[in-house]
């Protein structure tokens, strides 16, 4: 009887997705005008979300200045956004692998994937677009992203999953409404938080069905893994060329970037509501709450 409802429960939801997917997708190739000007007097993200923000650097910096890094830090942000597509993707159809294809479950599954493949070409797009290098996480965790693509699995994967799509979504949303945003980034970043809905709901429901009743020492797997995850992403977002490439003192930069009070706050009260959920499941506690103290969401 409980694993019919389980299941009834899953395919309800998906069932829904799908209808949501049917009324309101995007094809970036035709909803982002990639052949219009990319204005000189327009951010690469939200100033407000900039890693030296509010610090004493930033106040020396001219407009230019300021523009220019935006720009490298938007396309940093986009690049491990490309990056970790690409291992969502893998980690699906790994899941939906074994299961019937003729449930709703894996056709969502399906559809996701293809969300997922068009806004990896958009994040790619994007970054040329605005003539930016193409940054994606540091080597190390690039290689530690195929040990990770080939072995998580159940609760983590999809808790990892969301919490990493959570993060771009909580950036993305200050972009998409900022005028002061280049148009580039406000579409791309549209059409990420809107498709990203439906999947961070997927993986939410996904979550607390797979976490529960978990046993004390899968749970403590779980929560560290899960906060590994979450930790690497964070510290991927802005690589540290970024100041170089962008005419700074990258030592100077790194350092007051390090030190920044404002963007700690910035993304300590923009994760909450993923750590909230984190927490209700059950997903932190015991070390995996240093990990997120030092990414800031704690």
């Amino acid at each position: 009887m409980t694993a019919s409802i389980v299941v009834s429960d899953r395919e309800e939801t998906a069932q829904r997705l799908l209808a949501s997917s049917a009324r309101k997708s995007y094809d970036p190739m035709v909803e982002v005008d990639w052949e219009a000007p990319i204005p000189e007097d327009k951010f690469g993200l939200t100033p407000e979300w900039s890693t030296l923000y509010g610090t004493a650097l930033w106040d020396e910096m001219t407009d230019e200045q300021k523009i220019e890094l935006t720009k490298h830090e938007a396309a940093s942000v986009s690049s491990v956004g490309l990056w970790f597509e690409i291992l969502l993707m893998q980690m699906l159809l790994r899941d939906v692998y074994g299961r019937d294809k003729h449930s709703r479950h894996v056709q969502f599954a399906l559809t996701e994937v293809a969300d997922e493949c068009r806004h990896s070409v958009m994040f790619a797009r994007a970054g040329e677009r605005l003539n930016m290098p193409s940054y994606g996480p540091h080597p190390v965790i690039h290689k530690l992203g195929r040990i990770w693509g080939g072995f998580f699995r159940g609760a983590n994967a999809y808790a990892s999953v969301m919490a990493a799509e959570e993060i771009l979504d909580m950036m993305q949303r200050d972009f998409m409404k900022d005028e002061r945003v280049q148009p580039v980034t406000r579409t791309v970043s549209k059409i990420h938080v809107l498709e990203e809905a439906r999947h961070i709901r997927f993986a939410r429901e996904e979550v607390g069905r797979r976490i529960q009743g978990a046993s004390w020492a899968r749970l403590q797997i779980e929560r560290l893994n899960t906060a590994a995850v979450v930790y690497f992403v964070m510290k991927s977002m802005i690589r540290k060329e970024v100041y170089e490439n962008a005419g700074l003192d990258p030592k100077r930069a790194a350092a007051e970037a390090r030190s920044n009070q404002h963007y700690k706050d910035t993304v300590r009260t923009s994760g909450s509501k993923l750590m909230q959920f984190l927490d209700g499941v059950g997903l932190v506690g015991g070390p995996s709450k240093r990990l997120y103290k030092r990414v800031h969401l704690l």
